[in-house]
């Protein structure tokens, strides 16, 4: 592939992200226009309990205008280290502080509009807290054998992308089927 010139309009400065307004001549010659989301990245947790439960939130999402059971995720801080917004996140969406955070990879979780890059962590020996959510978040805490998660799954009852993802990765990690 060759380098291409962009030309980049900002369309939209919101909080959490940005929108520009990309455009590039393709290879044969055809002009390009695409709106893409720009987002500062974030973090997926898959936090395993020493009995082997994984935690997950009930997040209430407007988006899809209801509840979604997750792993603990956030966004990151400008500059922060994908570890320490793990940290961080777990202890506020979950009340877990985990003695172990370990990397699983990360990934673009929707690379054909945004540029989030989404950096998995399996987080262990879980000691309990006291959940302390940002102001408007509506969570709830549920733990879940990982077979019940499955379950949940083919039910359509799981279904945020970046839990699923994660989860992919830490079975990879694991050499859990």
């Amino acid at each position: 592939m060759t380098t291409r010139t962009i030309q980049r309009e900002r369309l939209l400065e919101g909080r959490i992200f940005a929108v520009d307004r990309c455009g590039w001549t393709a290879g044969d010659g055809t002009n390009v226009v695409r709106e893409v989301v720009r987002h500062p990245g974030a973090v997926t947790i898959v936090p395993v309990r020493d009995d082997g439960r994984i935690v997950l939130v009930r997040n209430w999402r407007i988006a899809v205008g209801g509840p979604l059971w997750e792993l603990p995720a956030g966004k990151r801080e400008p500059n922060e280290d994908p570890a320490d917004t793990a940290s961080r996140e777990l202890r506020e969406e979950t009340g877990y502080a985990a003695g172990a955070m370990t990397p699983l990879g990360s990934y673009y979780t929707s690379p054909g509009f945004a540029d989030e890059l989404m950096h998995a962590f399996e987080a262990t020996s879980l000691t309990a807290g006291t959940p302390a959510p940002e102001a408007g978040e509506e969570l709830e805490v549920g733990l879940f054998e990982c077979g019940e998660l499955d379950d949940l799954a083919r039910r359509g009852a799981f279904r945020d992308g970046k839990s699923l993802a994660a989860l992919h990765l830490w079975r990879l990690h694991r050499g859990v089927a």
